[in-house]
């Protein structure tokens, strides 16, 4: 049995995408079905340590997002004949589905934000995918939605039927992500970056407004007038659609001197990040799982979250909720977090309980199931 797996959309395992298939991969048995790897060019080697006796066809030579939404929709079907496959295997579906395919299908949605919102937010599906998302993915044998909210809105916004999705919830690596001991005031050393503490933290690509950086940067300038404390705000995760208008938001922030973008972080060194924070905000208007809440909970790191989409199905009842479209709120769960001691404490403890409900080992395992079961 052969299995294509696309990794186009998956940034290179740089995203969160990106590091759910190579999560994936690390766990594929050495038996079993026979797996292969297609997508750009220049991803040869991004998942070569995860799965280095996968072999990697490149295809569509041409950059961008129109032309690659082309050559899913002409080229794919060929291939995928051409190729042998028993089934393909698409781990980002929600940005780059197939419109048809010659051998059965399985998707992950990790969330329907492009349903989220005007359609000016819409904008990076590119003028091809629009239109024909809501099909491609109907057409599908199987998918699994990362949470019960997006198997809610792929049935009402997308008209895929019920039966046919699947939740299997990501999971979080608690061999990188645990709880890790730093002495108070201590200076957090990340090559190329050292982190000043105590700090609040946000780990997010910028994009504007879904991940509501600029909401938490007026939180933030609320937060520092009402207690006067020395925190600063760690924005980590790549320039996105709208990084622009959060620079300047920043930029206009009364308290301006104390926020600090790092670009993307490298996946090996952002559990330490995590563990050196005083706490985490996700102040996100949408998020299709939280993995940001969930990988600061196994941490061990107090979360303050928006009650927004898949984020209290996510975090239960370890954070404390505000209304993402109120800085005031926001920032009174900040507050709490800095002053509070008891509260803080519980809230960890309750996140470490939490995490440890989520393991990659069960998530990989469903996955690979559904795979055999559609492949037949």
């Amino acid at each position: 049995m052969k299995i294509g797996v696309d990794t186009f959309a998956c940034d290179g395992g740089k995203s969160g995408v990106g590091a759910y298939l190579s999560q994936l991969l690390r766990r594929i048995p050495p038996s079993g079905a026979r797996f292969e790897l297609f997508g750009w060019g220049y991803d040869r080697y991004a998942f070569s340590e995860d799965a280095p006796d996968l072999d990697f066809i490149p295809r569509c030579s041409m950059s961008g997002r129109s032309a690659n939404a082309f050559w899913h929709i002409c080229r794919y079907p060929r291939f995928a004949r051409e190729r042998g496959y028993n089934a393909c295997f698409f781990p980002a579906a929600q940005r780059q589905p197939p419109l048809t395919s010659p051998c059965p299908t399985v998707g992950v949605a990790h969330d329907m934000a492009a349903y989220w919102g005007t359609r000016r937010t819409r904008a990076h599906l590119g003028v091809i995918l629009r239109p024909i998302m809501p099909n491609s993915l109907r057409k599908m044998d199987r998918i699994i939605a990362v949470s019960e909210w997006v198997k809610k809105e792929l049935v009402e916004l997308a008209g895929v039927r019920d039966i046919r999705v699947e939740v299997v919830p990501n999971g979080v690596d608690h061999a990188a992500f645990f709880p890790r001991a730093h002495e108070e005031g201590a200076e957090i050393l990340l090559q190329p970056f050292s982190f000043k503490r105590p700090y609040i933290l946000y780990v997010s690509r910028v994009e504007h407004p879904v991940k509501n950086h600029a909401g938490l940067i007026r939180a933030f300038d609320i937060f520092k007038d009402r207690t006067g404390f020395p925190h600063r705000l760690v924005l980590a995760g790549s320039d996105s659609f709208g990084a622009e208008k959060v620079k300047a938001a920043a930029a206009r922030a009364k308290h301006k001197s104390d926020i600090f973008f790092t670009g993307h972080f490298p996946v090996k060194t952002l559990p330490e990040l995590y563990s050196g924070a005083d706490f985490s905000v996700v102040p996100s208007m949408y998020e299709g799982f939280g993995m940001a809440a969930l990988e600061a909970m196994a941490c061990g790191i107090p979360v303050a979250c928006a009650r927004a989409a898949s984020l209290p199905e996510t975090t239960g009842h370890a954070a404390l909720y505000f209304d993402p479209l109120d800085p005031r709120d926001m920032a009174d769960r900040m507050v709490t977090l800095a002053c509070d001691r008891e509260r803080r404490d519980e809230c960890a403890r309750l996140g470490i309980e939490r995490a440890a409900e989520f393991s990659w080992d069960k998530c990989a395992a469903r996955t690979l199931a559904i795979l055999n079961e559609t492949a037949g």
